[in-house]
Order: C-alpha cells, then sequence, then structure tokens
C-alpha cells in the first residue's frame, strides 16, 4: 500500500513538475518571440529608410544626367544650326556667281552666234565667188576641172619623179664617196686580223665497223638490237651494201652524236644486246652532256665574253657544237661573228662587250628551232630574254636577219658580223637545188619591174645586171629602179653577204649608107 502511495505520490509530482515546466517554457518562448518581433520591426523600418534615401539619391542623379545631356544635345544643335547657316551662307553665294557666270556665257554666246552667221555668210559668198571663177577658168582654158585636175598630177607625177631619180642618184653618189671606202676599211681590217679554220657536217653519221659480220650483230636476232638502239637514241640506223660502214641519221645534232658514241662503243666492246645498249647510250648521253657544257664554256672564253652567263643559255651555246648550217658549223661560225663583232664596234667606238655578247647569242636559237615554232632569231631572242640577258642583247639576237627593227649601232654591228663571216669564200655551202632557185628568184624580182628588158645573175649570185628600154627608162628613173630593186630583194629573198644591183641603159642608132 505504501508502495502504490509512493508510486503515485512520484507520478503526480512528475505530473506537476511537467505542468510547471511546461508553463515556464512556455512563458520563455513568447518573451522570445516578442523580443524577435521588435528586432525584426526595427530592422524592417531600417531598411525601408535606406531604401528610400538610396531612391532619392538615385532620382537626383537622374536628373541631374538628364539635365547634363539636354545641355549637351542644346549646344551640338546650336554649333550643326550655326554650321548648315554657314553653308547656306556660301551655297547661296555660289547661286549668285552661276548666275553672274551664266548670264556672261549667254552673252559670249550670242555674241559667237552672230560670228558664226557672219562667217558663214562670208563662206557662201567665197563659195560662190569660187564656182564663179572656175566656170570662167573652165571657159577660159576649155577644159573641165577633172581634166585639168588629171594633167596636173600627171605633170606633178612626172616632176616627181624626176625629182625623186635625181635625188636618189646624187645621195647614192654621196654615200658612197663617204662611206663606202670607211665601210670597206672596217670590214677588211675585221676580216683580215680573223681567220679561223671551217668544217662541214651533215645530218648523218658514219660509223666504220671491223667488219660486215658486225652488220648481223648491230640488227641482232629478228631486229631486236638495231630497235632496241633506235628506240634509246632517237636516231635511224641505215645498214646498206656499203662495206663496214653503217650511218647514222637525226636532224638532232646532240642525238645523232650520242649515237655516234654509243654506235662506236657497241663495236669496240662487242657485246650487243638491248641491255647492253641502254647502258652504253646512258653513259653516251652523260658524255654529250659534259660535252655541250665545255663547249659553252670555251665559247664564252674564245669570244672574251665576261659577266657569266645562265647555265641553260651556256648549255644551249654548247650544244651549237654538234650544229651545221649551210654546212658551217655554229659554234664556230658564233665565236667568229661575235670576234668580229668586237673588232668593229672597237673601230666604231661602239660598245664592245655589248656587240661580243650580243654576237655570240645571236644564232643559239638554232640550237631549239627544231623543237620550237618559230625562226631562230626569235626563238633565240625570247628564250636568251627568259635567261636574264638585257633588252639590248636580245634585240641584237632577234634584229640581225631584220625581223625586228635595229635601233642602235650595235644591232647593225651583229647584222653586219654575221653577214662577212657567212659570206667569206668557203663559209658556207647550198645544193645545187637551192642555189639555182635563189638565183632564179633573183632575176624573177629584177624583171618584174617596169621597162626592164632582160636580168642576169652573175658571180654566184653576188650580183644582178639589170638591161633596161631607154624608150622607157631614162638616166634618173634608173637610179630610182635599182634602189627598188635592191629592196625587193632585201624584202623577199634570204641570202648570206651582199647582192650589188647593176642598172644597164644602153641606146644604139643605126642608118643603112645606099
Amino acid at each position: 500500500m505504501t508502495i502504490v502511495f509512493l508510486v503515485l505520490g512520484l507520478v503526480v509530482g512528475l505530473a506537476v513538475g511537467a505542468g510547471v515546466g511546461f508553463t515556464l517554457l512556455n512563458s520563455r518562448v513568447s518573451q522570445s518571440l516578442e523580443s524577435s518581433r521588435g528586432s525584426a520591426q526595427e530592422i524592417i523600418s531600417e531598411a525601408s529608410r535606406k531604401a528610400e534615401s538610396s531612391r532619392r539619391e538615385s532620382e537626383i542623379a537622374a536628373r541631374e544626367a538628364a539635365i547634363k545631356i539636354k545641355d549637351e544635345a542644346e549646344a551640338e544643335a546650336r554649333q550643326r544650326r550655326a554650321e548648315i547657316s554657314r553653308i547656306e551662307e556660301r551655297l547661296d553665294n555660289r547661286d549668285a556667281a552661276l548666275d553672274r557666270r551664266e548670264g556672261e556665257i549667254e552673252k559670249v554666246r550670242s555674241r559667237l552666234a552672230a560670228e558664226e552667221e557672219k562667217l558663214n555668210r562670208r563662206e557662201q559668198a567665197l563659195a560662190d565667188r569660187e564656182s564663179e571663177q572656175l566656170r570662167v577658168l573652165e571657159e577660159l582654158s576649155g577644159l573641165t576641172k577633172t581634166e585639168a585636175e588629171n594633167r596636173l598630177f600627171s605633170n606633178l607625177e612626172l616632176e616627181l619623179q624626176d625629182r625623186l631619180g635625181r635625188m636618189v642618184r646624187d645621195r647614192t653618189m654621196e654615200a658612197e664617196e663617204t662611206a663606202d671606202l670607211e665601210a670597206r676599211r672596217i670590214i677588211a681590217t675585221s676580216m683580215e686580223r680573223l681567220a679561223s679554220d671551217l668544217a662541214s657536217e651533215s645530218t648523218v653519221k658514219a660509223v666504220s665497223l671491223t667488219s660486215d659480220d658486225m652488220k648481223g650483230r648491230i640488227i641482232g636476232r629478228e631486229g631486236r638490237n638495231i630497235r632496241a638502239f633506235e628506240a634509246a637514241t632517237g636516231v635511224d640506223v641505215i645498214i646498206d651494201d656499203t662495206p663496214e660502214t653503217v650511218v647514222i641519221s637525226c636532224f638532232d645534232p646532240v642525238r645523232r652524236e650520242t649515237a655516234r658514241i654509243s654506235m662506236e662503243r657497241l663495236v669496240q666492246d662487242g657485246r650487243i644486246h638491248p641491255g647492253r645498249i641502254e647502258q652504253i647510250v646512258a653513259k653516251a648521253k652523260k658524255e654529250v652532256e659534259k660535252e655541250i657544257k665545255s663547249a659553252g664554256r670555251q665559247a664564252l672564253f674564245d669570244a672574251k665574253i665576261s659577266g657569266g652567263m645562265h647555265n641553260d643559255l651556256q648549255r644551249l651555246l654548247g650544244a651549237l657544237k654538234f650544229r651545221t648550217s649551210y654546212g658551217q658549223n655554229v659554234l664556230a661560225h658564233s665565236v667568229e661573228v661575235a670576234n668580229l663583232a668586237g673588232m668593229i664596234a672597237q673601230e666604231l667606238g661602239a660598245n664592245v662587250k655589248l656587240s661580243r655578247r650580243g654576237a655570240l647569242l645571236h644564232d643559239v636559237g638554232k640550237a631549239i628551232d627544231h623543237e620550237v615554232e618559230g625562226t631562230h632569231a626569235m626563238i633565240g631572242g625570247r628564250f636568251a630574254k627568259k635567261s636574264g640577258e638585257s633588252d639590248d642583247i636580245v634585240r641584237a639576237i632577234q634584229a640581225h636577219h631584220h625581223e625586228i627593227e635595229m635601233e642602235t649601232v650595235e644591232d647593225v654591228i651583229v647584222a653586219t658580223a654575221d653577214a662577212v663571216s657567212a659570206a667569206r669564200p668557203g663559209a658556207r655551202r647550198e645544193t645545187t637545188e637551192i642555189y639555182i632557185e635563189r638565183l632564179r628568184a633573183l632575176e624573177d624580182i629584177a624583171t618584174g619591174h617596169r621597162g626592164v628588158d632582160k636580168a642576169y645573175a652573175i658571180q654566184a649570185g653576188r650580183e644582178i645586171r639589170v638591161m633596161v628600154q631607154p624608150s622607157e627608162v631614162d638616166d634618173r628613173i634608173a637610179a630610182k629602179l635599182a634602189l627598188d630593186i635592191s629592196r625587193q630583194i632585201e624584202t623577199d629573198l634570204e641570202y648570206p653577204g651582199q647582192i650589188k644591183v647593176t642598172v644597164i641603159r644602153e641606146s644604139r642608132v643605126s642608118e643603112v649608107a645606099k
């Protein structure tokens, strides 16, 4: 029982304690909440005051910025209005000036119109007077205007022809007196100072064999060796009945020389089959290329050329060693022309270096004229220009056959030296057909002129003698006829050296004694 009361007392005590504790806790929470509400209210009030202050400050700053922008805009507007006013004032002044000038122009136009009308009336009066005078002249002379013009032009033509013939004769005599002796002296001196050996070659090479049995080995089984050789070298191999000899034919002198060396090596070695042929040809190409470069360097040395030269141009120059023209070796000819040009330039006081260089390169186009379309002079000039040669050198190369106009004395010197070298006895040879064709063309040119009776090419085509009809050509016209024929020969024919034109006028009168 006591225990029950103790338990009940404990429970009651706990309940009372819990109620008192809850009451005290509730009181403290209420006080804390009340204190927090007060603090929050103060914070909210302070924030509201700060926000109101910031808003007022922002409004003031914005108002001040707006006032400032407005002031700047008004100032800029005032400035633009002032500038527009000045522009308008200038335009007004310009309009006034234009109005004044237009008025002046209108006055001038009116005055010119009046003058033009006056001139037209005067011109018409002069035309009427001229017509009247022409009518009177026609009545007095008994000729119409057309008949008078024809008669006048006919008389003028005869007079001008007479004067032209006399002028040509006088100028020719004067030139012969002053220039012929000097030109002869310079050319003769240059030719005497230079002497060179001339070699004749052709487009074929003959290779000697040790025996005729070698021909079969060269041909090979079913022709495989000769086909391999021709394919590797690019030449034609001619094997005929000529004892112990095969002939190599090719228009390209470098390939022809390569084939000759290869064939001689194969014949000497005795081992002839496609593989060996390719090896020998490859070695021969290297040797020929080396020889070409060496020949180019030697040509520069022989022609006394300084200042260097592009490798490609120097190689083309060396390739001329294997090229011939009319039987004359082109490289030897080029060196000879360079030396002649140097001597002539020295005699005349011209540029010796330029003359020598242009003369040495004047035929360089012949090394590739079989590969490129065009004349060797134009081809050589273009290649020299690509290789860095000067315009003076290029012009001298292209002008040496008169394909372009000569501009300097060095151009004339190069052409003259080329003609001198080609015209020397034995320097060149031509086939009979080409020679006869050139002589026939020379005579046809002469006989094609009015008043020519007969024409004869003599001295191997170095001179053409023209017989004229004395009733149609007098002494003065004969001088002009010789000049016309020489000019046409220069234009229509290609020839080495010079051709002399001689016009002969002979009158014969005969009577019979009875």
